[in-house]
């Protein structure tokens, strides 16, 4: 099989690597910049994350700008195979060049201390989308995890009417449902749910029910797909596909993106061991029946269109 695009929304390899002591160019982990060179066109949404129950309080913004630092100089140790991108046209750029477009995001409103002004901050980094929560509720709302039947606070509804004046996308992964039904209320901008899975195929808190796909497909937003086994609820590439079924089922055509979780979870579904596997899921996606144009918007195109 020819070399395939990818456009992949979300991994955690940039706190990986750190914690493993290891580069970004080539590790141990599920991904790096030299696998993504493979790929007919590649570009990569880098997460800052950390666990701030793991944390000393008050370090968290200490240690965003840590890995911010890390990701832009481990960019700049390998300018030949890959570049830091902002825009749809620094994407096309880079792949024009024959490089891998790499791109930020903030896994978590508490990275950036819940405060609508550190945004600012964030924009000059170059991040691109930002989760409200990870896993823990914050000042911002309740997670799916804690709290969740706690909405946007006050200052949730400043960060996001801030996040979207600086032309940051708000991502609903990790989100309480009431969290995600306040944006949707509050919004007409285009919303991201990087990693999720659908909850009407696997029934957990983390996915999207078909009503929130349906809300984030008609803000003109993207869902990624997410390869995490517990979200995918089995795992062989019949899970997957059940999954990618359901979402495009929904009118997903335009909206389904890949979300992989790499370098974020253990265990993986559909026998992928590491972004060198993602053609499986073309493969398997291609003897279902689902057409060149199709696997090329899902894999590339739509989230290009959301992030230009």
């Amino acid at each position: 099989m020819p070399p395939i695009p990818l456009f992949d929304a979300h991994c955690d390899t940039v706190s990986a690597c750190l914690a493993r002591g290891e580069a970004l160019r080539e590790n141990g982990g599920h991904l790096d910049l030299a696998r993504l060179t493979a790929y007919a066109r590649a570009a990569q949404v880098f997460a800052v994350f950390a666990d701030g129950a793991a944390l000393p309080p008050g370090t968290l913004p200490a240690e965003a700008r840590r890995q911010r630092d890390f990701f832009a100089a481990e960019l700049s140790a390998s300018g030949d195979i890959a570049m830091p991108c902002r825009t749809g046209d620094d994407i096309r750029a880079a792949n024009a060049a024959g490089k891998v477009a790499c791109l930020l995001s903030v896994e978590g409103g508490e990275l950036l201390d819940c405060d609508p002004a550190a945004l600012e901050e964030a924009k000059a980094w170059g991040v691109r989308c930002v989760n409200l929560t990870w896993n823990h509720a914050n000042a911002l709302s309740g997670s799916h995890a804690e709290d969740p039947d706690r909405g946007l606070s006050d200052v949730g509804r400043a960060f996001v009417r801030e996040a979207e004046r600086l032309g940051i996308l708000i991502d609903v992964s990790h989100l309480s449902d009431a969290g995600f039904w306040d944006l949707v209320s509050m919004t007409s901008r285009p919303i991201v749910a990087t990693h999720s899975d659908a909850r009407a195929v696997c029934p957990r808190s983390r996915n999207l029910t078909d009503d929130m796909f349906r809300a984030i497909r008609d803000s003109g937003g993207a869902a990624g797909l997410n390869l995490y086994t517990p979200f995918i609820g089995g795992e062989g590439m019949d899970a997957v596909l059940r999954h990618v079924d359901r979402f495009l089922s929904l009118g997903g055509e335009r909206c389904l993106c890949l979300g992989l979780d790499l370098d974020g979870c253990s265990a993986l579904s559909g026998g992928l061991r590491g972004v060198q596997d993602v053609p499986l899921l073309w493969e398997a996606l291609s003897e279902r029946g689902c057409g060149s144009a199709l696997l090329e918007d899902i894999f590339f195109n739509n989230l290009l269109r959301v992030l230009a």
